[in-house]
C-alpha cells in the first residue's frame, strides 16, 4: 500500500493557498505568536511595523528565533519600507525576492539613490 501526503500551506489572513506560504513568529509583551502568510502580507505587516521598529530597542533573541524567520527584517530595521525598496529594484530591473529579507547591497543601494 502507498501512502500520499499533500501539505497545502494557507495564508492566515487571506486563507489562500501557495507554495510562498511562510511562517513568521514575533513577541508582543513577552508572548511568542506564530503566524503563516504569503509576501504580500508579510510585506504588510512589516509595512505596519515599520515604525516601531526603528524607534524600538532590540532585546536579542532567543534560540529558536534565530533559526525561523521573524518580522525584525533588515529592511524594518533600517526604517526602509520593504515595499517601496522592492518597487525601486523592480524599476531598476534589480531581481529581489518578493518576500523575506532584502539583501543588504540593494537596501544600501535603494538608500543612496532616495
Amino acid at each position: 500500500m502507498v501512502q500520499r501526503v499533500i501539505t497545502l500551506f494557507t495564508d492566515d489572513i487571506s486563507g489562500e493557498q501557495g507554495d510562498d506560504i511562510a511562517t513568521h513568529t514575533f513577541s508582543v509583551d513577552g508572548i511568542g505568536y506564530e503566524i503563516d502568510l504569503g509576501a504580500d502580507n508579510y510585506d504588510k505587516l512589516l509595512e505596519a511595523l515599520a515604525p516601531f521598529l526603528r524607534h524600538g530597542r532590540k532585546t536579542g533573541s532567543s534560540r529558536s528565533a534565530q533559526t525561523k524567520q521573524s518580522v525584525v527584517g533588515d529592511s524594518a530595521a533600517t526604517g526602509c519600507d520593504p515595499v517601496k525598496v522592492r518597487a525601486w529594484a523592480k524599476e531598476q530591473g534589480i531581481e529581489v525576492s518578493p518576500r523575506g529579507r532584502i539583501p543588504r547591497d540593494i537596501i544600501e543601494r535603494y538608500e543612496s539613490a532616495n
